[in-house]
């Protein structure tokens, strides 16, 4: 009788793997090519290949994991892999300490200096100390002394207030506050104290972030982190069907990203030997869903038509609302959403990379599971959203996986001579976004897939299995798993979904403003997947429209540029607010166009 065979989905790497029926979850991650850490070897006495299931049925906890792991652990859920069966299709979220190899996550952006104009300034001041002849209260003294220093009637909260009288006394009636809209108080410090801010780019897969000194405008420290929620979703529509479906949803999902939150600012502050209380203001940028994940708000009208925001407006709000781990008054401050699929993370980018102060005509785009595209033109500015999945991020990629060391990211063929390029050097153990781009780009220049997508000609790596023709990236004697890496006809025809989806979004807001491809001068990408790939590569396959390369330009994470910005600036935030009020957004679900520029972006020309 032949074994069943169950699929596993390891995040946040992406992989996915085939495997029979009572496969162990630590062999199964090494036929994936996820190396989980197991000091031991796998034999449940070390406790280091923790993994958390999210969904499926597994065997149940041996006495070996009763010992190793913690009661909170064993009761969030978290199992050893090298002790645990595969009973069902299973998911699996991998904590990072669990995971040999870092995946490679994008930080760096374009920086265009901005004028400083922070929200948050510091004041020093210096008290005359209580005596039997001047019993004033600490805060009645202080309040005298903002006053002399021009800032009358400035507010405190209550847990910051608790601070005030044990922080003077221990600095000898010197302070430095934190002065909001000269208006609040949202931190007591030392004196001397430098103000720091921290700006966030919530990614649907990544998060970036970074400590920023407000008196400076400069980054001091930044880090990178896969975003925890993937575990519930690799797209934003999996997880609004997720909370829809679980009761507590969006709070678990809130509180997954949250913690991550606070785990980065550790991470920087560790990193710049910077207090939490001196980080005094935040700035959150992400995609809608992300937004209102975050937040709090509910997100089931972003996944019902016509679509929409529950909030389309910037918002501000203390920190501590959310649980970050802040200064005690610090707030957090979201820039404008411009539809139910074109986030507060779009206007960032627009900030980020100066989009809106470019002349001529310009498109700008961030590619991801889901891309935006912008379009300025004669004083027009065109918005959209495209439904590219996340094939570029190496997902429903028969050998897919996120970019991480051993990834394929650069494939060259000439001829029979066939070169790939991976991740740190290593041994390849899969493809990520940029490298099956690349793949599927030399195929066609080699004339061995055809208009519609299909594989065929003559290539000493092309290969018919069981009437399905392959093409082989890495022999197994070439890979770092033991077993062939390759690209299938399904993995060109993902490829093919994710292009058309983007090329045709960019068609009909051309056809909107009534101008050609050769009208574009300057063609601007963003994003992590945006910042790797190959230019020619995204040209061949019809992705990107046939200009010349010069016109082209890659900025990074321009997002988080923007964040930086509105960070530091409070002409940048009216700037947001501006750019999200004369976007024309076009709704590409209800162009009559859309199908017909959509089916001919799905044929190589």
């Amino acid at each position: 009788m032949t074994s069943q065979v169950f699929t596993v989905k390891l995040q946040p790497s992406g992989r996915r793997i085939e495997v029979p029926a009572g496969t162990k979850l630590l062999d199964a991650a090494r036929l994936a090519g996820v190396e989980l850490v197991a000091i031991c070897g796998g034999e449940g006495s070390c406790g280091t290949c923790r993994v958390l299931p999210i969904e499926g049925k597994l065997s149940p906890p041996t006495l070996t994991e009763q010992g190793e792991l913690s009661p909170e652990d064993l009761a969030a859920g978290y199992r050893l892999a090298c002790q645990t069966e595969v009973l069902s299709d299973v998911s699996l979220d991998i904590p990072a300490e669990s995971l040999t190899t870092p995946q490679r996550l994008q930080l760096e952006g374009q920086e265009i200096p901005t004028e400083l104009d922070p929200l948050v300034i510091p004041a020093e001041v210096e008290l005359t100390p209580p005596n039997l002849g001047d019993l004033r209260a600490d805060l009645s003294r202080l309040d005298q002394a903002l006053s002399d220093h021009g800032f009358p009637q400035v507010r405190f909260s209550l847990g910051l207030l608790g601070k005030l009288s044990p922080t003077l006394r221990l600095n000898g009636w010197k302070v430095r506050l934190a002065l909001r809209k000269s208006e609040e108080v949202v931190a007591i410090l030392a004196p001397g104290s430098v103000l720091f801010g921290l700006a966030v780019d919530v990614g649907t897969t990544k998060l970036a972030a970074y400590l920023v000194n407000l008196k400076t405008g400069r980054t001091t420290a930044q880090a990178g982190a896969m975003n925890p929620q993937i575990a519930f979703g690799e797209d934003v529509i999996s997880r609004i069907t997720y909370v829809n479906d679980h009761t507590g949803g969006g709070e678990i999902l809130q509180n997954k990203l949250v913690d991550a939150l606070n785990g980065l600012v550790n991470e920087l502050c560790s990193a710049a030997g910077v207090a939490q209380d001196q980080i005094v203001e935040a700035v959150i940028v992400g995609n809608t869903a992300m937004h209102h994940l975050f937040t709090g708000l509910p997100v089931r009208q972003l996944g019902e038509a016509p679509y929409v925001a529950a909030v389309g407006s910037s918002l501000e709000f203390p920190a501590s609302q959310v649980g970050l781990h802040l200064a005690p008054g610090a707030y957090v401050y979201l820039p404008p959403n411009i539809a139910g699929y074109v986030g507060a993370d779009h206007v960032a980018m627009l900030l980020g990379a100066g989009l809106y102060q470019v002349p001529g005509t310009v498109v700008g785009l961030d590619i991801g599971t889901n891309t935006e595209i912008s379009l300025f033109h004669q004083g027009r500015h065109l918005s959209c959203s495209c439904a590219s999945g996340p094939a570029f991020e190496g997902a429903h990629i028969s050998d897919g996986m996120r970019a991480a060391p051993g990834a394929i990211e650069r494939v060259r063929l000439s001829g029979e001579v066939f070169q790939v390029h991976t991740i740190g050097g290593q041994a390849a153990v899969g493809i990520c976004g940029s490298g099956i781009l690349d793949a599927v780009a030399e195929l066609l220049k080699a004339g061995l897939i055809d208009m519609r997508g299909v594989l065929n000609g003559e290539h000493p790596r092309l290969r018919t299995n069981d009437d399905k023709v392959e093409f082989i990236l890495a022999s197994a004697e070439e890979s770092g798993i033991g077993r062939e890496i390759k690209v299938t006809r399904k993995d060109i025809n993902e490829i093919q979904l994710a292009k058309a989806a983007i090329r045709a979004g960019m068609e009909i807001l051309l056809l909107e403003a009534g101008i050609q491809d050769d009208d574009i001068q300057h063609f601007i990408v963003a994003g992590a997947f945006g910042t790797y790939l190959d230019l020619g590569s995204a040209v061949t396959i019809g992705m990107f429209p046939n200009l010349p390369l010069e016109r082209f330009k890659q900025v990074g994470n321009a997002a988080g540029s923007g964040a930086r910005q509105l960070l530091v600036s409070a002409r940048q935030r009216r700037a947001a607010d501006e750019i999200a009020r004369q976007v024309e957004y076009v709704e590409l679900a209800v162009q009559p166009d859309f199908m017909k520029v959509y089916m001919a972006a799905l044929a190589f020309h």
